[in-house]
């Protein structure tokens, strides 16, 4: 692989995730931060308009326009269809014919603690992770099925980098214990992709766990789409840990558990974010895979 040409961390994807918006902001005031000498880097705030206004977008979700269909499209005119092409043309590996790496910052209301979701299973990406946990050995990784060009989300511009998702914190709320974890990551990051072009980067050889992301599960719902449970008391702040058969999932507003039927253990993520409500979404399955480095 090439060396890496530039690092772009994004921050404020979402206008009412404030730790990405602060951290942006932080490093435009003090560039030397996060500058290295073999790469260029950017510190870019996504949405501007919705952080003015603390909401998680203006039009649509800024975070479901990546999608190339959607890029190539025209008569997507909305403001966060017009600023996804504009990131696009500016970052995406394709256009720009370098090697970019996209660090997209993300908060969320469930209790996830440090994840680093993969934009791909890159080699790179897999050292990366390898570093990443055996520095940090409490951060999780996450995959997701997608491929690039039916991915709706930013990381997906680049293949190489991800995104960093850091909770529990509510919207709109800075909680400065994950605001410094996640500078601490960033800056390890950078660190790592500055060996990396140099030919130093340090080869990490510890066994990765990544958590694959396999469905998305809505709450139950009643035939006009009200939603009937909410997360069971024994789910809630239960992200990562393992759900299995016939364990409580939702409990309804009379009291009655809702129990999960499937025949597999998962481990669910994103339980009972607040965002996903308005996307039908309780929680997200994964499976757990334990892998040697690079394989």
């Amino acid at each position: 692989m090439n060396q890496v040409k530039r690092v772009v961390i994004v921050g404020g994807t979402h206008g009412n995730e404030l730790t990405g918006i602060y951290l942006v902001q932080k490093f435009d005031r003090a560039p030397e931060l996060i500058a290295r000498s073999t790469f260029e880097t950017i510190a870019l705030l996504a949405n501007p308009k919705a952080c003015e206004i603390g909401r998680r977008y203006v039009d649509i979700d800024l975070n479901r326009c990546f999608r190339q269909q959607d890029l190539d499209n025209p008569h997507l005119a909305s403001y966060e269809a017009q600023r996804a092409k504009e990131i696009y043309r500016s970052f995406s590996s394709i256009n720009t014919q370098q090697q970019n790496l996209i660090i997209d910052l993300h908060s969320t209301t469930s209790n996830m603690g440090l994840t680093f979701i993969l934009a791909s299973h890159h080699p790179f990406n897999l050292q990366l992770a390898a570093h990443l946990t055996s520095v940090y050995p409490h951060l999780k990784l996450l995959a997701s099925p997608t491929n690039h060009q039916d991915s709706p989300l930013l990381r997906s511009i680049s293949e190489l980098g991800g995104t960093l998702e850091v909770g529990a914190v509510p919207q709109g709320v800075l909680d400065a214990s994950l605001f410094q974890q996640t500078e601490q990551v960033i800056r390890t990051i950078l660190d790592c992709v500055e060996t990396y072009n140099q030919g130093t980067m340090p080869v990490a050889t510890n066994p990765l766990t990544i958590y694959h992301s396999i469905r998305a599960i809505d709450y139950p719902r009643n035939e006009n789409g009200e939603i009937e449970a909410m997360i069971h008391p024994q789910l809630q702040y239960k992200d990562y840990e393992a759900l299995n058969p016939g364990d409580p999932m939702f409990l309804t507003f009379d009291g009655e558990s809702v129990l999960y039927e499937g025949t597999a253990t998962v481990y669910p993520i994103f339980i009972n974010e607040a965002a996903y409500y308005e996307k039908g979404m309780a929680m997200c399955f994964t499976q757990k895979q334990i892998v040697s480095h690079g394989s």
